[in-house]
């Protein structure tokens, strides 16, 4: 990785009403929420990637690249909006030993919104010329459909691993680990993909919806916002499906709120994310007492974190100490991690990673890579791997956690059909 002078140009332009619409239809670049957020126009400029290295923290080596490539970009930007200025969309392996990059992509263009407010930002090495040219639109190509079924683990194999990680826990191994489940198949070659993330952004639109690098998906769960030096951070661990009806609804949100062991993983995960961020902060909070967080198919427990960001830190310095977080891992983290090696019987790539943005001055929202597919495009038909896990704890049974994983893919399983 070679640092360049960069030139960065935001200004200010007039309201765009899909932003989508820009965005490159292979291989979008897109981080939107409730109609805010980013997407790149045309090609990206440069691509920072991190293989697996014995020993290293590839999320490490990105943020040390991107502070040098930072340090040397001339940035004018008067907006100072999340998203507006020198920005890279980035997806990390949940696995530092995965076999799948850990990338951080820098675009030539980006188009943004921020409530009523919309901007352009050109950035270009400082010996190419300007360019002057306005982003055009792609129109959207036709409705496609994707077919998915079991992967490398299947529906009997997942709850074998269920029972086999309770042995574990039985014997104080762990408290608790997160295992996953693969589903692979195909779309027709040539879909425009921007369509899965309009689908994810429209239908979930609480969500983060992302597109980076091939990995697309819709994530309740922010792994870390900074803006102007404040951090947030919003811990999801404890899920139960919504009802059918008004009553059926109340009454599992009740079941949620009062059951003994979700409240207790959520604890897990809320201590865990206090310990990692405190010595990156001046001053942590967080509320005595989950919520309950509503989903179109779910019901989380949730808790927001809120800090001050330490001088000299980024929001990458934040992702690596963060990530695997015990809502995605388990705990304790090495030992999670050491039976999510043995128990899965694949490489999750990106899925449960971290995949999010970050600006020249160290701002970014990250979220966790939940509910997404990764694709990967071939010379014919494009593969797809979607991947949905559950937390287990002492006293889960494994046909809730399978249905469990169920409903947490089937919000990319209606968006494929």
């Amino acid at each position: 990785m070679h640092t360049t002078h960069l030139v960065v140009e935001t200004r200010e332009i007039d309201p765009v009403e899909d932003l989508l619409a820009y965005a490159d239809p292979a291989r979008p670049l897109a981080w939107l929420r409730r109609g805010d957020g980013i997407v790149a126009v045309g090609e990206p400029l440069a691509e920072l990637r991190q293989p697996a290295v014995a020993g290293q923290s590839r999320t490490t080596a990105l943020a040390a690249a991107w502070r040098g490539l930072a340090a040397q970009a001339e940035v004018s930007d008067s907006l100072g909006l999340p998203g507006s200025g020198l920005v890279a969309f980035g997806a990390f392996a949940f696995d530092e030993e995965s076999a799948a990059d850990s990338v951080l992509v820098v675009p030539s263009r980006v188009l943004g919104r921020h409530g009523d407010r919309f901007w352009e930002t050109r950035i270009r090495l400082a010996d190419s010329p300007a360019s002057d040219e306005a982003p055009a639109t792609e129109p959207y190509g036709p409705h496609w459909a994707g077919t998915v079924g079991p992967g490398a683990q299947s529906p009997q194999g997942y709850q074998d691993s269920v029972r086999r990680a309770l042995t574990r826990i039985a014997d104080g191994e762990l408290s608790k680990v997160v295992l996953a489940r693969d589903l692979t198949g195909s779309i027709p070659a040539g879909s425009d993909l921007r369509r899965l993330v309009r689908a994810l952004s429209t239908g979930y639109p609480d969500t983060w919806a992302f597109a980076v690098d091939g990995l697309i998906g819709a994530s309740p769960e922010t792994l870390v916002t900074v803006h102007d030096g404040t951090v947030t951070a919003r811990v999801l661990a404890g899920t139960i499906g919504r009802g059918a009806d008004a009553d059926a609804d109340t009454a599992a949100a009740s079941h949620l709120a009062s059951s003994t062991k979700d409240l207790d993983e959520h604890q897990y995960a809320v201590q865990s994310v206090l310990a990692s961020l405190r010595p990156h902060t001046r001053a942590l909070a967080a509320s005595e007492q989950p919520f309950l967080l509503k989903l179109p198919n779910l019901f989380h427990l949730a808790t927001d974190v809120e800090g001050e960001l330490a001088d000299g830190e980024s929001a990458l310095d934040l992702v690596q100490v963060l990530h695997p977080t015990a809502a995605v891992a388990g705990t304790p983290t090495p030992a999670a991690i050491a039976a999510i090696r043995d128990l899965e019987p694949f490489d999750r790539g990106r899925y449960a990673g971290p995949v999010g943005w970050v600006d020249a001055a160290g701002n970014g929202e990250w979220a966790i890579a939940l509910r997404c597919a990764q694709f990967t495009a071939g010379s014919g038909e494009i593969g797809v791997t979607a991947y949905a896990g559950a937390g287990i704890v002492s006293g889960s049974d494994p046909e809730s956690e399978l249905l469990e994983t169920r409903v947490k893919f089937r919000p990319l399983v209606d968006a494929l059909a």
